[in-house]
């Protein structure tokens, strides 16, 4: 079904924030958080459509909108830890907005907000720490710079080697899936050979059963003709054998008289 016009300025306006979450801003922008709103207010109007998309859809791009309020609540915590520790619990998109992005952007921008907050960690620790005994007067200007200078650098170190890892992963993923379909694939055609030699077994011995059953049966017939042979002439014979028995007595009679 094609997307409607609510589901495409939607999409558009999605990916507008998106964009502005993964960029940098002031404290003072109000963009982002006004825009975060407005999606809200266009996900109900879509939700309330007869010709709204697939629940699929709907629940991706609620994930996508909760994904973003959570995240400038996050920001407008305090503390870095509080930030860290609600960057955890957020859950970005599976799915990309756009067709030119190759992993969604809500991934991109949590593994970016995740890096940023390691990195303000970090700083504040190095700029926190002091060293106990000889303690060097330079030492907490020194700690806090470098903290500061390498935040960006390390930040985006750290979320090229986490993109790294995941691709790493995927592709690891993808070669035991292969490997299993290939397995899997195997097996079928094992299964398939043994199904196909137990199936002709099965139909020789049909065969051979069916052979087996006309020869019984050829082997009755005759047996059944050759009984009611053997009980013919016996019957003839018995018959021959009472007539003669009867002549006899007869002839018997006749030629010795009855004594007086």
């Amino acid at each position: 079904m094609a997307a409607t016009r609510l589901e495409l300025n939607l999409m558009r306006l999605l990916s507008r924030c998106e964009a502005l979450a993964a960029e940098r801003r002031d404290p003072e922008e109000w963009r982002l958080e006004k825009y975060v709103a407005a999606l809200e207010d266009m996900l109900r109007e879509l939700q309330k459509q007869a010709s709204k998309p697939a629940p699929e859809l709907l629940n991706e791009y609620s994930r996508k909108v909760d994904f973003l309020k959570g995240l400038l609540e996050a920001e407008k915590l305090s503390s870095s830890t509080e930030k860290a520790l609600a960057n955890q619990f957020l859950a970005p998109g599976r799915t990309p907005t756009t067709t030119k992005e190759r992993t969604p952007a809500t991934k991109t921008v949590h593994l970016q907000t995740k890096a940023r907050c390691t990195g303000k960690m970090r700083s504040e620790l190095l700029g926190t720490i002091e060293p106990q005994g000889t303690a060097n007067p330079n030492f907490f200007p020194l700690c806090s710079c470098r903290g500061l200078a390498s935040d960006e650098k390390q930040s985006a170190v750290e979320l090229d080697a986490v993109l790294q890892h995941h691709q790493d992963m995927q592709e690891k993923l993808a070669e035991e899936m292969l490997s299993l379909a290939r397995s899997l694939k195997n097996n079928t055609l094992a299964a398939q050979n043994v199904i196909k030699q137990d199936n002709q077994t099965l139909s020789h011995s049909l065969r051979m059963a069916d052979q087996n059953f006309e020869k019984l049966k050829d082997e009755s017939d005759r047996l059944e003709q050759h009984a009611k042979k053997s009980v013919n002439w016996l019957l003839w014979i018995m018959l021959i054998v009472v007539c003669f028995i009867f002549i006899s007595m007869i002839l018997f009679i006749r030629i010795f008289p009855k004594l007086k």
